[in-house]
């Protein structure tokens, strides 16, 4: 599927990363990465704790900024290879300088002057806290975010496991970046339930949910998103490859957008899915005919969702408008 042009507001960095990257930047440091890869030289695993633990190998050979600029470009000229104008990345300074605010400014900036490098597509950055490391960090976090909010830094986010602490643990990190004036967008819906949905809808002021397709068990709530515009970034391939859902077909997705619901279309971590946005394109087309008026649809949901400024924003529909 080349439906072009096409914006994608739901990517992990890290997640992006070429397999062919990871394993040239682990023969360089000496890393030992024995089992990552299959024969092809993809990332191999076989359920949700092994993707986990692939990516935690993945991201042992990410050590410097130099690495982050690297691992941008590469991420970006991936995206842009499959027409992505416009990409959302999470961006976690737990990984990047371990939330120190003066040495997540150097990760940064790394990253930042890799984007650069990539014609044809623009990046703006999520600052991401981890759920599994707890609200304490969260706000180290969420600093991090708020000295850094600007151009590039336009978002604040919330991933991790769904299963471990109450998004209210995290309304004063989502506070202080709201505060920012940062866009609110948080990981909720995926192996969570509705429940998951409905909480990070009442206690972190959300504008969009990362995922959030579970809410597809409880009608009131998906009246409830409809309602009140709520934006879903939505990532079928990621939901099959982890077993949230069976195949594409039995994905929840067109419903959700038939009763109303503001849907988008992202890779989430697209090596290790084995997708890329013309993959999920085609799986989406084949499943449920969407035609050009559907994907034109799904990226106006997105340009007008994304935490960019006025003028990027007119930018992105001007281009939806001459495709």
């Amino acid at each position: 599927m080349t439906w072009s042009p096409k914006i994608e507001l739901h990517l992990h960095l890290e997640g992006g990363a070429p397999s062919a990257l990871i394993r040239k930047m682990a023969a360089e440091k000496g890393v030992d990465q024995v089992g990552l890869f299959d024969a092809a030289g993809a990332y191999a695993y076989e359920d949700f704790p092994g993707f986990l633990a692939a990516y935690e190998v993945a991201t042992q050979v990410l050590r410097e900024p130099e690495d982050y600029e690297r691992l941008t470009r590469a991420v970006l000229e991936q995206s842009a290879a499959h027409g992505v104008i416009y990409t959302e990345a999470f961006l976690s300074p737990d990984f990047c300088g371990g939330r120190d605010v003066g040495a997540w400014r150097d990760y940064l900036a790394a990253i930042e002057a890799g984007a650069a490098q990539v014609p044809g597509i623009e990046m703006r950055g999520v600052v991401t806290a981890i759920r599994h490391f707890g609200p304490e960090k969260a706000l180290e976090t969420a600093r991090c975010a708020v000295e850094t909010a600007g151009d590039f830094v336009t978002g604040f986010g919330l991933a991790g496991n769904e299963g471990l602490l109450h998004p209210r643990d995290f309304a004063p990190a989502f506070d202080m970046a709201h505060e920012a004036g940062l866009g609110l967008t948080a990981h909720a819906g995926e192996f969570g339930g509705p429940e998951s949905v409905r909480a990070v809808l009442d206690d972190l002021r959300v504008t969009r949910i990362g995922h959030g397709v579970r809410a597809i068990e409880d009608p009131a709530l998906v009246r409830r998103l409809a309602e009140e515009g709520i934006v879903l970034e939505v990532n079928p391939g990621s939901n099959v490859a982890l077993g949230v859902y069976a195949d594409i077909a039995s994905h929840p997705i067109e419903t959700l957008r038939e009763r109303g619901v503001k849907v988008t279309v992202s890779t989430d971590d697209p090596p290790f899915f084995h997708t890329d946005m013309d993959a999920e394109y085609a799986a989406l087309a084949r499943a449920f005919a969407w035609d050009d008026a559907t994907f034109r649809e799904i990226n106006r949901n997105a340009a007008e969702a994304a935490f960019c400024d006025a003028a990027t924003r007119r930018m992105l529909l001007d281009r939806l408008d001459e495709a």
